[in-house]
């Protein structure tokens, strides 16, 4: 019996060079889709923090995003790598519209290699830290908050490249399909942060579009601004050029493919 193919893709997002950012696949659905048993298997295949899986739909493409572990409710970074498939290798034109279970997405191509994300604005609100997320922390922040994630404000961005978490005591908490999002003013960019996923394969995620969706309109609020860039301290590290719009938030960066293939069930 022959098997069906699929066009996969391995690019490293909000990068400008290979081995930055942060690594999505994007595997192309010409056919029904699979069972979502197979989507995690072959999530959990790729290995890396997150599988974005497009396929057509009525007006535009359906997207949904798979961890070697769950299906996520969001993703950017792999949002952002499935429009760049589309734009730059099946000549798709920009924007690319996404139907998705956080409603429609859009991925606009714009000037100087960059791509930008049209996303749902999340904003958090004051809350208290969970005991054992305070006691994992290696320095206290000075404020909490919570949307989909916990956003735990820092003084200085020092404090930020600084701190560890004992993972052992944070994989207690589940907080599926959230984490924990650090983050502080920056030095030479407005903001920077760094972002964690109990439980998952991979804790420090490089480069989270998903949670800015929360970093935005809170840091467009302190700052008084409604455009801002922001660098996420991960070792690969990446840039993300940040603009607060009505309801919405719009999460810019670039891409880069490192991987073309097939895969074949």
């Amino acid at each position: 019996m022959k098997k069906a193919t699929y066009s996969l893709y391995q690019v490293d997002a909000f990068a400008d060079s290979l081995f930055k950012g942060n690594p999505a696949a994007v595997v192309i659905i010409d056919h029904d889709w699979l069972d979502d048993k197979v989507l995690l298997q072959i999530a959990e295949e790729n290995a890396v923090a997150e599988t974005a899986f497009i396929k057509m739909s009525r007006n535009g493409y359906h997207i949904r995003w798979f961890t070697p572990e769950i299906e996520m409710d969001l993703c950017g970074h792999a949002t952002l790598a499935a429009g760049h498939v589309l734009i730059k290798h099946l000549k798709k034109n920009s924007p690319i519209t996404f139907h998705s279970g956080s409603g429609v997405l859009r991925v606009n191509a714009m000037n100087h290699a960059l791509y930008q994300l049209d996303f749902p604005l999340w904003k958090a609100i004051p809350s208290n830290l969970p005991k054992v997320i305070r006691e994992a922390l290696s320095i206290q922040p000075i404020a909490t908050f919570k949307s989909r994630d916990f956003l735990l404000v820092y003084p200085n961005e020092e404090e930020i490249k600084n701190l560890t978490l004992n993972l052992q005591m944070v994989n207690r908490i589940n907080l599926d399909p959230g984490g924990i999002i650090v983050t502080a003013p920056g030095n030479k960019v407005d903001f920077v942060s760094r972002f964690f996923t109990p439980q998952a394969s991979i804790f420090e995620d490089p480069v989270t579009g998903s949670a800015h969706c929360t970093l935005i309109p809170y840091w467009a609020k302190v700052l008084n601004k409604k455009r801002m860039v922001a660098r996420q301290l991960s070792k690969r590290e990446g840039t993300l050029k940040c603009i607060l719009g009505e309801n919405r938030v719009f999460i810019a960066g670039k891409a880069i493919t490192y991987y073309v293939g097939k895969i074949a069930l």
